[in-house]
């Protein structure tokens, strides 16, 4: 746990209970706002072809993700935290220069 803590930068037990409880709330979240978006974009499991569906699902999830990950962090205390973990994943993807 210290190892864990000392990597992101944090002081105490409790922020790290926060940020797993920020974590799991938020994969849940983005799963289930990805069904009214996919929705939205017209495609849906009955209609659309599988190699097309799962694909555009994943993606769908991914973006709701890292969107909602900086909002459900904010509630919870942790913006800061979870901002700058999200630069850096997005620099990872390549996406770091809209953050210079």
């Amino acid at each position: 746990m210290d190892k864990l803590k000392q990597r992101w930068g944090i002081k105490s037990n409790f922020q790290v209970a926060i940020i797993f409880l920020v974590f799991s709330i938020n994969g849940s979240l983005a799963v289930f706002l990805t069904n009214p978006v996919t929705n939205f974009l017209g495609v849906n499991k009955e209609t659309t072809a599988p190699l097309l569906y799962w694909p555009v699902k994943i993606i769908a999830i991914f973006i709701i993700y890292q969107i909602t990950l900086v909002i459900v962090g904010a509630l919870f205390g942790q913006k800061q935290f979870f901002w700058n973990m999200e630069k850096k994943m997005l620099q990872r993807l390549g996406l770091g220069k809209f953050f210079d």
